[in-house]
């Protein structure tokens, strides 16, 4: 008699549950990453692209221990957004509206009646906007320390900056964003 580990097509217990912790990890962060790289890319599908790309890298990462994948991942996004950037992929569409083909960035939340949903997506434009006018690092620093709630020295670590320079860009922001959203509250 053979035990299921004995078989060819069973995997190492220790691998699977690894992949499957790693594969959990990613789509947990897959909506966050492709925000994150949409405002630093400034269109969808180079920001789909290098998340995808920062995705397959952490691949081979599976064996680092998860408590190293989040600002591994945030780096490696962040490189790949640069990287992009540095080769000309950026493109300027978003300088002009968006055609009826193209996809825009719905973050609003879905709940609600239609009139609050057209509200959120109002309020979500405008921030979205506000986010877009920030500096590279501001917008960096921003995103990574309130929407993605890590520390500082996490920040500066994936950003390749100290947490002095962290903190600067974030309340740089944090005054540019309070004064383009003034006469929206």
């Amino acid at each position: 008699m053979t035990s299921a580990a004995d078989s060819p097509a069973a995997a190492p217990p220790a691998f699977t549950a690894e992949a499957a912790t790693l594969e959990q990890f990613l789509a947990g962060i897959a909506t966050r990453a492709l925000r994150f790289a949409e405002g630093g890319l400034r269109h969808r599908e180079d920001a789909r692209d290098a998340v995808q790309d920062a995705m397959t890298r952490m691949l081979g990462y599976r064996d680092r221990p998860a408590a190293e994948w989040t600002p591994l991942f945030w780096s490696v996004l962040r490189s790949r957004i640069v990287d992009a950037q540095r080769r000309g992929l950026l493109r300027l569409r978003w300088l002009s509206p968006p055609t009826d083909a193209e996809e825009t960035v719905d973050w609003a939340d879905p709940g609600g009646d239609p009139s609050q949903r057209q509200e959120d997506r109002q309020a979500w434009a405008r921030i979205v906007d506000a986010l877009r006018r920030l500096p590279q690092r501001q917008r960096e620093a921003f995103t990574l320390r309130i929407f993605e709630d890590l520390d500082v020295a996490t920040t500066a670590r994936v950003m390749g900056c100290s947490e002095g320079a962290v903190k600067t860009h974030l309340s740089r922001a944090r005054d540019a964003l309070q004064r383009y959203l003034e006469d929206f509250r």
